[in-house]
């Protein structure tokens, strides 16, 4: 008897199995969209003389091949204070560069770009930044008191309203850490941001070792971007969280005055920035 009822029970099992179907799913693909990658950033002691615009389009998530460099715009910037206009050259990969760029603290520049037909303009203001005056390693700066982690020290500017971006990137890895601070609440003091990380053997990250070197830097931006990139790293870190909130739509300053719906995606920015170096002792 209880041979009978096995072998019923893996016969069974057998024709559940033979009757699973592949079960295919039509998503719906958005039309690609214009993506601007417009980081206009002057480094404190250089010209600023010489910027990069990358121009792509969007593509369906499931897509193994990205070809997807858009060629043949029409780049240009104005200084809308000065009326100076800065074309950008079409290099045929996607990037398009200028050479003669002449950037001016808190004066306003339009970006105007021509693809397609239509016409995406962006308007944003050259940030200044503070100096970053002091850089320290220490074992207690962090939230772990046994890992190295490094700080930078700045001097906020007693005017209120400062937003600043920060990256570190140590050198050999792929992607940076970006943090983002506003003065609300430290107008007019010395700031400092620490750097530190957790060894994760899933990841293969380790923690700061003596000789390691992390680049560090420090953009003066806009409220209107620290709003922009405050709530896209927001999302980015709330990722695989089962109780972060639904990720929004986020959409940059790129207007298409031609087909407002078909807005691009990215950021105009201009900034000023401090960038340090610094090797563990």
């Amino acid at each position: 008897m209880k041979a009978i009822i096995k072998f019923t029970l893996v016969l069974l099992g057998i024709l559940f199995i033979s009757c699973e179907d592949p079960v295919s799913v039509d998503l719906n693909d958005a039309p690609p969209r214009l993506v601007v990658e417009a980081s206009l950033d002057w480094e404190k002691g250089t010209a600023g003389n010489e910027q990069t615009i990358k121009l792509t389009t969007s593509t369906p998530y499931f897509d193994s091949e990205i070809l997807n460099d858009v060629l043949g715009a029409t780049v240009r910037v104005t200084n809308t204070n000065t009326g100076q206009v800065f074309v950008f050259q079409d290099q045929n990969n996607g990037l398009y560069t200028t050479s003669n760029f002449v950037p001016v603290l808190n004066d306003t520049y339009d970006l105007e770009i021509l693809y397609n037909g239509e016409i995406y303009t962006a308007t944003e203001t050259m940030t200044p930044v503070a100096e970053i005056i002091e850089v320290s390693q220490s074992l207690e700066g962090g939230f772990d008191e046994e890992i190295l982690d490094v700080s930078i020290f700045f001097q906020d500017p007693e005017e209120e309203g400062n937003y600043y971006l920060m990256r570190f990137i140590e050198e050999g890895d792929l992607l940076p850490v970006l943090e983002t601070e506003s003065d609300e609440f430290s107008n007019g003091n010395l700031i400092d941001e620490f750097f530190e990380k957790d060894g994760d053997a899933g990841t293969q990250e380790e923690e700061f070792q003596v000789g390691d070197t992390v680049i560090m830097s420090l953009y003066g931006i806009s409220e209107q971007y620290f709003n922009y990139i405050d709530l896209l790293i927001e999302q980015y870190d709330s990722g695989g969280d089962p109780f972060a909130t639904t990720p929004s739509r986020v959409k940059g300053n790129c207007i298409n005055l031609t087909t407002p719906n078909n807005y691009a995606h990215g950021y105009f920015r201009l900034t000023e920035v401090d960038i340090v170096s610094y090797t563990f002792q």
